[in-house]
């Protein structure tokens, strides 16, 4: 079937019968648990090297295969606020929680974060995710890949957050939860840091901040190709990149690659999206095939749109 560019995502959810979407929208434990053990185990691995690491070279390696492995557990908190990586509801929040602590992304300020992003993906007035430009030159997409604007804004976002008079127009009803956690995770930090200090704990930076720092621009180039050059329009089907990847990237990423498919219907859980995906497929407007070909037409827009601003002689 020819794509057509007045179907939207409604349409196409629209025309599902409804006790297909009513399979991909069960949620189970049961996928979730395993993924999660997957996940833990790979984690426990990339770790057990860092610790065994023979020499710095090696040391260094590892950590950064431990810290893209670490890094991707933001996947598993993204299912998680969505309520759908497991179907008993404080497995998703205790796996949030701690997800969260370690990539420094509190989920209550997520969850209304990335709601919003959804309500108004690629609106470049009401979307959070776009607060801070995309890349648009070599720079700007070196600086976004550090990894270091991610870092300076969650912090800045936990701080403000715990002061709590200052919180973003996204966070809305009781924002009591999001100042308490921001508290929390402050206080936490601190004993940590103190505990390290007293009993001279060295695996808080081995295991856990200089991996996420080394991994986090993997997840940074992974995150970029779900919207970026894709058409600032509300159709998901338009808006949001299906990126086709390897098994490891879609196992490391919960199938969040399928990414169009979760815009169209969020409440669909990750074991399913890729189902989604084939039934959708005709109708998806922005498809890449591989994570490298992606960065190569983000990186293409960038000329077209300073050929569209130069002036037409």
């Amino acid at each position: 079937m020819a794509h057509s560019h007045n179907i939207t995502h409604r349409d196409v959810m629209a025309s599902l019968p409804p006790d297909v979407l009513a399979h991909l929208k069960l949620l189970s434990d049961g996928p979730g648990l395993l993924h999660l053990a997957g996940h833990l185990a790979l984690l426990a691995l990339t770790g057990t090297a860092v610790l065994l690491a023979p020499n710095p070279l090696l040391l260094v390696l590892a950590m950064l295969v431990h810290g893209i492995v670490l890094v991707f557990l933001f996947t598993l908190e993204h299912e998680c606020i969505h309520g759908t990586a497991f179907r008993t509801s404080w497995l998703n929040t205790v796996c949030a929680d701690v997800a969260g602590f370690l990539l420094l992304m509190p989920p209550r300020y997520f969850r209304y974060f990335h709601f919003a992003h959804h309500r108004h993906t690629q609106d470049p007035d009401n979307d959070p995710e776009l607060a801070e430009p995309r890349p648009y030159d070599l720079k700007s997409y070196a600086w976004y890949l550090s990894g270091i604007p991610y870092w300076r804004a969650n912090l800045t976002a936990v701080f403000t957050n715990a002061v709590g008079r200052t919180l973003p127009n996204f966070v809305v009803g009781a924002a009591r939860g999001v100042v308490t956690e921001a508290r929390v995770y402050i206080a936490l930090w601190l004993v940590l840091l103190l505990a390290s200090l007293a009993f001279g704990w060295t695996w808080p930076l081995t295991l856990w901040i200089i991996p996420a720092l080394l991994g986090q621009p993997f997840l940074r180039a992974f995150l970029l190709a779900e919207h970026a050059a894709c058409p600032a329009v509300s159709n998901m089907l338009e808006n949001s990149r299906t990126t086709i990847a390897g098994r490891l990237v879609r196992f490391l990423s919960w199938n969040m690659s399928f990414h169009a498919a979760h815009h169209a219907i969020p409440t669909v859980p990750f074991h399913r999206t890729q189902e989604l995906t084939y039934l959708i497929a005709q109708h998806l407007k922005v498809t890449s095939l591989s994570y490298v070909a992606a960065h190569r037409e983000i990186r293409a827009a960038w000329t077209k749109d300073l050929e569209d601003l130069e002036p037409s002689l």
